[in-house]
């Protein structure tokens, strides 16, 4: 019998993501953990001659480095295209247009959802022509809060009016497809200011939200500063956890209120817009990460590129990759990570089907959680409990022990 871990991914059916990362910033965010950085313009250019060399001979490459469960052959079609960051509507748009055709000339298919991640302030209305015309037909704009104070405290670079000069400008481009962030716990917040933000961010009506409880953990700045009861960057002025749940749990029936689908824990849309690229990596679908940082995922290996832009560069100028973190997925693994990332979604997981997918049994697991209401059964799937959502990290560590 085949390994479970892999079998999913035999279905030619199943289309493939293609994510591009670009860790350029115009200033480091204090809660940012991501492996971004602030670099000089004049790296643009290289790194981006260095991306598509990479996207265009990513099979030879890949069999170069010994990553031997990347089979390119039947291909796999592409249907969607997410250009990350850091703030990759930094890049000049020219080089974004380069990008999008390398990825088109190379994968088969075609891009049904190409996101752009961008920041207010460097929203004009010449770039939003121009990603518009390179093929993007989704903005993700990291709005954070509509309050200055807020922003300020934690480095970023847009203010309010920003926000709603963006949105304006994406709309004359013909952008019907943008999503907004918010972030809840950020340093000053209130239950008022939260309020007003969520307020102020459906105003706009947007078909997309994201709403993240803010991280804090050594990976950050804040983080760091706030866990040793500092108070630089703001970490004094930090909601506490409780109310940063109560932020959380105030936008999620809000939000519903308003005809928003919430379909996983961070994510709400409106019928026929969620993400479906941030959708492959929930269900562990098949996705190919390409720049410096950038994450693989093919069924049986797991990947990452040098997380450093020289030193990518210079690996892909020699004619190698320079893979980081190289992970074999084991069928133990696999169970993991489909309870995990599946129950980030609401509509949770078919528990049963899992379980002979597997071979297990986790009732020992999922009913101690069912009887203190953390999980819930519905029509055969388990789900997180709507009322548990902002605890769902405790939940998760507990059925994964």
């Amino acid at each position: 019998m085949s390994d479970p871990a892999q079998k999913a991914f035999r279905n030619p059916g199943r289309k493939l993501g293609v994510y591009v990362q670009v860790p350029f910033c115009q200033a480091k965010c204090s809660y940012c953990n991501f492996s971004t950085g602030v670099f000089s313009p004049h790296i643009h250019g290289p790194y981006v001659d260095a991306l598509c060399r990479e996207i265009r001979g990513h099979a030879g490459l890949y069999r170069d480095a010994g990553l031997a469960g990347w089979n390119p052959a039947p291909r796999y079609e592409i249907d969607t295209l997410y250009v990350g960051g850091g703030t990759p509507s930094l890049l000049d748009p020219a080089y974004l247009a380069k990008i999008v055709e390398a990825v088109r000339e190379t994968f088969p298919g075609a891009i049904e959802e190409a996101t752009l991640e961008a920041d207010p302030e460097t929203v004009t209305e010449d770039r939003a022509r121009a990603w518009r015309k390179a093929g993007f037909n989704r903005i993700s704009l990291g709005a954070q809060s509509f309050h200055d104070d807020e922003l300020k405290a934690v480095g970023r670079r847009h203010r309010r009016a920003d926000i709603f000069t963006a949105a304006r400008l994406l709309a004359a481009a013909r952008f019907d497809n943008v999503s907004f962030d918010l972030i809840a716990g950020l340093p000053h917040q209130t239950t008022a200011s939260w309020q007003a933000s969520v307020g102020e961010l459906l105003r706009l009506e947007p078909v997309h939200i994201s709403i993240y409880i803010l991280e804090i953990d050594q990976g950050s700045r804040l983080g760091r500063e706030s866990l040793a009861g500092g108070r630089r960057y703001g970490a004094g002025l930090l909601p506490d956890d409780d109310q940063m749940a109560d932020f959380y749990e105030w936008a999620c029936a809000r939000l519903s209120d308003a005809g928003y689908h919430h379909y996983e824990i961070s994510n709400w849309a409106i019928p026929g817009f969620p993400s479906r690229h941030n959708l492959k990596y929930w269900r562990r679908e098949p996705y190919l990460g390409f720049g410096a940082g950038a994450h693989s995922f093919d069924g049986h290996e797991r990947w990452a590129n040098a997380h450093d832009p020289a030193a990518y560069i210079a690996a892909i100028q020699q004619g190698r990759l320079a893979p980081e973190g190289r992970e074999a997925v084991d069928s133990r693994q696999a169970l993991e990570e489909e309870l995990f990332l599946g129950l980030r979604q609401l509509d949770g997981i078919d528990l049963k089907a899992i379980e002979d997918r597997y071979g297990v049994q986790l009732a020992e697991r999922v009913d101690p959680l069912a009887a203190e209401g953390l999980v819930e059964m519905t029509g055969g799937r388990l789900r997180l409990a709507p009322s548990r959502l902002a605890v769902s990290n405790e939940v998760f560590v507990r059925l994964l022990d």
